[in-house]
């Protein structure tokens, strides 16, 4: 194993090489090779298998597969190499040494090198996969072969510059299929060329990929399977069905009905568990459109959230397996997350209250005003959450219009048109909250047309410098304490807050050994998972 380079206690950054088989194991006995695995997820089917900006989960479940990342996060918080050795910081934090790893290839049998190292962070992180996470990037330059030295403008944190390497789209990828090309429409998009476990065969659209075994992977020996097929199934009980008939043998994401998940259990064939999810904790979410003068003050946002029972969303919706979310850091996140910040509980009297105040008075039957309520159609449950929602709000006296548009719909309409006065959406966050969670409320977050970004227009100047101090503060104990200030703002300014935190499940076989043991499974590789007799 490499040499550990750097450790900061207290923060739980720990950088080091990544020897084969070193992963936490839920294996029983000898790993077994050989044989075809069958996955799925509790989503729909990409628009293509490689998204340079990211695209959603669908993109990265079947990229990541192929593709592999200088950095990756172990389930006891650790920061180890994967197709780097090691990296270090410079004593003014404003540079960073990385080694890369010898001997990579890729698929089609060339080597990986500084140059593609040097091109996917110029070309492909810094315009598209992270453009978000780099503003202060200054460049990078390749010293020989083996090394890269980045270069910022202003100091950057090692917990951050680690949760950079590990991105999830933040892939290695090859310069010579990509230089010259526009990669966003790149053909490669669709047939990868990589460096991971598992290579590309086919995908048969509507119905799945095919990959095969990389025998020329660098982690010698891996992966013990010949094939990984990702089938998409297009409705929770098709992917129970398939389950159960032993057609599918995993599903990530929560891919069956939770009535599904103690029933398929309750067969002693397949086991669930919440494991994997750590660096990709879910959200529902409820944001505010500031656009609208009555939304632009805070006393009627903060309403919206008093006025919702968020523990009724998480009972009968997420049939328990969600928890009311309380800030925009999340409750798994044990580096950032605190209880001190403003409340918004579900409190009736209270949003009436706060309402009168802020100039909407009940007058007879009247409403006190109407707003359009938009649930984003990419998961099933947000349509019911939108009911919740719309009586929750009728009941203090707000006239609802309830729209369940289709994904394209819903994108366009929260994200380009900003046509919504309420948005029910959803948001998936690691660890790092700059700039995956800061970015909803920021200045420099609102990008139209952009999804998942500020749609709510909340820009305030005390937000957007305490953001600023959170992006170069190294000291760990310091920038917790910065990030505490910014969740008592974000929750008292109240544009977008989490409704529930989902809990999300892994559905497998019992025959499935050596899953979910990444915290951001649905995007690790797989490379040493196996299939029992």
């Amino acid at each position: 194993m490499a040499n550990v380079t750097r450790r900061i206690f207290g923060a739980g950054v720990l950088v080091t090489g990544l020897a084969a088989g070193t992963r936490a194991s839920w294996a029983q006995g000898e790993p077994r090779r050989g044989g075809t695995l069958v996955a799925t997820w509790g989503g729909g089917e990409p628009q293509a298998c490689y998204v340079p900006s990211g695209g959603g989960s669908s993109p990265t479940f079947s990229s990541s597969k192929l593709f592999e990342r200088l950095g990756n996060r172990q389930m006891n918080g650790d920061f180890v190499g994967e197709l780097a050795e090691s990296w270090k910081p410079a004593d003014d934090f404003k540079s960073y040494t990385i080694k890369l790893r010898p001997g990579v290839k890729f698929h089609d049998g060339k080597p990986m090198t500084a140059d593609d190292v040097v091109y996917s962070i110029d070309e492909i992180w810094k315009k598209y996969a992270a453009a978000s996470a780099m503003t202060d990037y200054a460049g990078i330059e390749a010293p020989d072969a083996a090394t890269v030295v980045m270069k910022f403008g202003k100091p950057i944190p090692e917990f951050f510059f680690a949760s950079l390497l590990c991105g999830n789209v933040n892939y290695i990828v090859p310069k010579h299929v990509y230089a010259g090309s526009d990669p966003i429409t790149n053909a490669a998009n669709n047939a990868p060329i990589a460096t991971g476990p598992w290579k590309f065969k086919e995908w048969v659209r509507g119905s799945h990929f095919e990959y095969v075994r990389n025998e020329d992977y660098w982690r010698k020996g891996f992966p013990y399977m010949d094939r990984l097929i990702i089938r998409y199934v297009r409705d929770p009980a098709g992917r129970a069905a398939a389950m159960e008939s032993g057609e599918i043998q995993i599903g990530v994401f929560n891919p069956v009905a939770p009535p599904d998940i103690k029933r398929l259990t309750g067969t002693g064939k397949f086991v669930a568990t919440p494991k994997g999810y750590e660096e990709a904790v879910w959200s529902t979410s409820l944001e505010c459109n500031m656009r609208n003068p009555i939304f632009a003050k805070r006393e009627v946002r903060q309403a919206m959230f008093h006025a919702v029972d968020r523990n009724l969303i998480a009972k009968t919706v997420y049939y328990g397996y969600a928890r009311p979310g309380t800030s925009p850091i999340f409750s798994p996140n044990k580096e950032f997350f605190t209880l001190d910040t403003y409340k918004t509980g579900f409190d009736p009297k209270k949003a009436a209250s706060l309402l009168d105040g802020a100039g909407y008075p009940k007058k007879g039957n009247a409403p006190r005003f109407s707003v359009n309520l938009l649930a984003a159609g990419w998961f099933a449950e947000n349509g019911k959450i939108g009911a919740i929602v719309k009586q929750g709000l009728e009941d203090v006296g707000v006239a609802v219009n309830l729209t369940v548009p289709d994904r394209p719909t819903s994108i366009k309409r929260i994200y380009t048109d900003y046509d919504f006065d309420l948005a029910i959406s959803n948001q998936a966050n690691p660890s790092e909250p700059v700039p995956s969670t800061t970015q909803y409320y920021t200045t420099d977050g609102i990008k139209k047309g952009v999804p998942f970004r500020n749609a709510s227009g909340f820009s305030k100047p005390e937000m957007d410098a305490l953001v600023e101090k959170i992006k170069v503060e190294t000291d760990p104990a310091k920038r917790k304490a910065l990030v505490v200030e910014f969740q008592k703002m974000a929750t008292v300014e109240a544009p977008n807050l989490p409704l529930v935190e989902l809990e999300s499940i892994t559905v497998a076989s019992t025959r499935v050994q050596n899953h979910s043991n990444d915290p951001n499974y649905l995007g690790a590789s797989w490379y040493d998972i196996w299939l029992a007799a």
